[in-house]
């Protein structure tokens, strides 16, 4: 599959990633944890926009403490990225889970770990499925030219 993706596809694929997740989690969320749709929605939101603002920040800080240290990318590196990332979106996304729908701290935290469960099969799916739909398409593409 090809990889040469221009930045006005990878932000298109981004928004359509976000975008389904927020039409699959909210009404899940909200049969889960009994509460309203329009609740819901705004909590999907907002942790949303809350991982894709982490994720800027934090990659700018970790590749900075990588090159300030002479540190290489490797698998450990990786993991280490990884467990840091999760656990500052933790850290950031739990208090105000908590606090929007007015549960524990504990229920928010089982809530966070729930959503992270979806997510990392729901990651890998919708990105398989739009490289091969993308495929497909450029193959179309080009036979018709």
């Amino acid at each position: 599959m090809s990889a040469n993706k221009s930045i006005t596809e990878r932000i298109f694929q981004a928004i359509g990633f976000e975008l389904l997740a927020i039409l699959i989690c909210t009404p899940l969320l909200a049969w889960i944890m009994d509460k309203p749709m329009m609740e819901m929605g705004v909590v999907t939101v907002v942790i949303a926009a809350l991982a894709l603002a982490w994720n800027v920040v934090f990659n700018a800080l970790f590749d900075r403490v990588l090159k300030r240290l002479a540190i290489a990318h490797n698998a450990w590196v990786r993991v280490v990225h990884a467990l840091f990332f999760e656990g500052g979106l933790v850290a950031l996304g739990v208090p105000l889970i908590a606090w929007w729908l007015n549960i524990s701290l504990w229920q928010a935290f089982l809530l966070d770990i729930g959503v992270l469960l979806f997510f990392l099969p729901y990651t890998y799916v919708y990105h398989w499925v739009y490289d091969v739909v993308r495929e497909r398409m450029l193959m179309r593409k080009h036979v018709i030219h």
